[in-house]
């Protein structure tokens, strides 16, 4: 139980520590009201440019990965206590309590937690989510579509399906926070992966579209 709550406790709050966002008050701005509107590593990649994007998802992928080895390493046998860490992380992330529950998608701390788990799985997965990217030409896909299968490959590599359970819960919440991408790209107004090297025909893209 001590596992669990320390779990709890300290992935949610360092899933809190927002690096996307931190960089926008120093530069003063919030990173949330320009680009995607969105406190994550997309979104600082967006608007500050690839150095500060890549710093972004590498700081939450860490977090993620750090929590669920310091609740292994202090307590055996933790499986429960690492997954509510990793959840409560994802969580925090998502909705941290210093950004009045206003932060990322969980993509990158999702990436995190499988890291944890299996660094070949996390490298098969990462080359995947790149080639859906390429042919999509659209980001959200890579983590509304994690949050589908991390669930499932965890309950099947683990058998664990308390755990499989947890992760479900919180793979839905993520799915849920891309409804608005979804739209966007129903209305031609989301913009694509090829933001990085056409910002300029992508801003005037999605300005016709808007107006």
């Amino acid at each position: 139980m001590e596992g669990v709550l320390f779990g709890i406790i300290g992935g949610y709050f360092l899933g809190s520590v927002n690096p996307a966002y931190l960089i926008g008050l120093f530069k003063g701005e919030d990173i949330r009201n320009t680009g995607s509107h969105n406190a994550g590593a997309s979104n600082a990649l967006i608007v500050y440019g690839k150095k500060a994007g890549a710093f972004c998802a590498i700081f939450d992928i860490l977090k993620a990965y750090f929590i669920i080895k310091l609740v292994g390493f202090l307590w055996e046998d933790a499986s429960l206590a690492k997954v509510c860490a990793a959840s409560s992380c994802i969580m925090g992330h998502m909705f941290p309590i210093f950004m009045r529950f206003r932060g990322g998608k969980g993509l990158a701390c999702t990436g995190g937690t499988i890291l944890a788990y299996s660094a070949k799985l996390f490298c098969i997965l990462f080359l995947f989510s790149l080639l859906l990217v390429l042919v999509t030409d659209y980001i959200c896909f890579v983590p509304a579509s994690v949050a589908v299968y991390a669930p499932v490959l965890y309950g099947l590599f683990t058998k664990d399906y308390i755990g499989q359970i947890i992760f479900t819960a919180v793979g839905l919440i993520m799915l849920s926070k891309h409804f608005k991408n979804f739209r966007r790209i129903a209305a031609g107004t989301e913009a694509h992966f090829s933001f990085l090297w056409n910002r300029e025909g992508e801003i005037d893209r999605v300005q016709k579209k808007e107006g």
